[in-house]
């Protein structure tokens, strides 16, 4: 399975750690040294401090495991791998600076991330002024890849854009359809906090809950920079709702779902991709059980092509678990991993002055069998996985309960 090749390279991980290399500016022709060959640089860019800062570790640590991995293995002849990460905090004005910083770098020739879809909206065109292809594991806003009014009339506006998540135009929908049709709820409360993520998702989840014949109770916007939400929880009380759903990530949605019980309002808080995390939960306190999360793919600890994955990624011993885009994140590496070696073998065992065009037009062709499963990509640079799944909190851990894809 090309990067499923992780076999026997457990005790060569057992350092773990990502070494971070300064980000300086290095002419075309700099062949590396760090084995006589060519170094190429994978960035990364994610939230590595401030509240998402767990599912940006865990972004950071998978694509540091696919470098190894494939240096390990001399997976592309004469060329050594390494790791640039980048700190964005969800912060799209420190994700261009990034995305900037990372295109100066001429050893850079691909980028994973970011985890934020309001950060990609601000470093897409960057990387796609520079031919320099980005991958990421998490973005789920349908108009990254399809344009604005993907609704009606797609169109695929850089072409150095890529993403291994599928996108909320099928969350939204996914999520609406187990809560009216499984869940049995037929009233909602929809709130969100107003970023791109959060509103698109709260938008196409409302339009497909609406269609299956559900009640719209109630719709607030919340401050996402507050942690008091007393005002909108008695809205909800009452508005007598017997489901939220919202569109937003786990440092504001967990408090929201402890002060809406809180409130008097004992019923579940539905989420998408971005609640589910461990620290949801913490946050949301023991009335927590029953809030569910929608999340992209299967649970990579179910997947038989993720067994090597977990295992390797314990051994490394890095001190931050993978989160919810590990395995997406390790794919998103290994598709940068398998076109620079296209790009190579295609250009008699070494990288041609325009590698980053070559590597980006590779992308697009890309197809193996990842952590995640089948990864390649569609015309507009999504995934052509589509899977899903419903989790609950259930003694105090998410628990898979659905998994499956949109029927619309």
């Amino acid at each position: 399975m090309r990067q499923r090749s992780l076999i026997a390279i457990t005790a060569a991980l057992s350092a773990g750690a990502l070494t971070l290399t300064a980000c300086g500016s290095r002419d075309s022709d700099d062949k590396g040294s760090d084995s006589g060959g060519t170094t190429v640089t994978i960035g990364v860019d994610a939230p590595l401090t401030g509240d998402l800062s767990a599912l940006g570790l865990g972004i950071k640590n998978s694509v540091d495991l696919a470098a190894k991995t494939a240096n390990k293995q001399k997976y592309v002849d004469g060329v050594t791998f390494k790791v640039i990460a980048k700190d964005d905090q969800a912060q799209p004005s420190a994700g261009q600076q990034n995305a900037t910083a990372l295109v100066a770098d001429k050893s850079v020739l691909g980028v994973v991330g970011p985890l934020n879809s309001s950060v990609a909206e601000s470093m897409q065109k960057v990387f796609d002024d520079a031919k320099l292809v980005e991958i990421s594991p998490a973005n789920t806003n349908p108009a990254l890849t399809q344009g604005t009014d993907w609704a009606t009339s797609k169109k695929r506006t850089y072409t150095s854009y890529f993403r291994t998540a599928t996108t909320d135009a099928i969350q939204g929908p996914f999520a609406a359809q187990y809560v009216f049709n499984d869940a049995k709820k037929k009233k909602v409360f929809v709130i969100d906090d107003k970023k791109t993520y959060g509103a698109g998702l709260a938008s196409t989840f409302t339009a497909e809950f609406k269609k299956l014949g559900g009640a719209i109770a109630g719709t607030q916007h919340i401050n996402p920079d507050s942690k008091d939400f007393s005002a909108v929880a008695t809205q909800v009380k009452n508005s007598g709702a017997d489901v939220v759903y919202y569109g937003g990530e786990y440092p504001q949605a967990g408090p929201l779902s402890k002060q809406i019980k809180a409130a008097g309002a004992k019923i579940p808080v539905v989420g998408g991709d971005g609640i589910f995390d461990p620290t949801f939960i913490k946050l949301a306190g023991t009335d927590a059980t029953g809030d569910l999360a929608t999340s992209v793919g299967a649970p990579v600890e179910q997947l038989p092509s993720a067994k090597e994955f977990v295992a390797n990624y314990k051994a490394a011993g890095y001190k931050e678990e993978y989160a919810a885009y590990g395995g997406y994140s390790y794919d998103s590496a290994w598709a940068i991993i398998e076109a620079v070696k296209k790009v190579v073998d295609d250009n008699d065992g070494k990288l041609p002055d325009d590698a980053r065009a070559k590597v980006t037009a590779a992308v697009q062709n890309v197809s193996f069998d990842g952590v995640t499963g089948k990864v390649s990509f569609d015309e507009y640079g999504d995934a052509t996985n589509k899977q899903l799944t419903v989790y609950a909190v259930e003694n105090g851990a998410w628990k898979a309960v659905k998994s499956g894809t949109y029927t619309g």
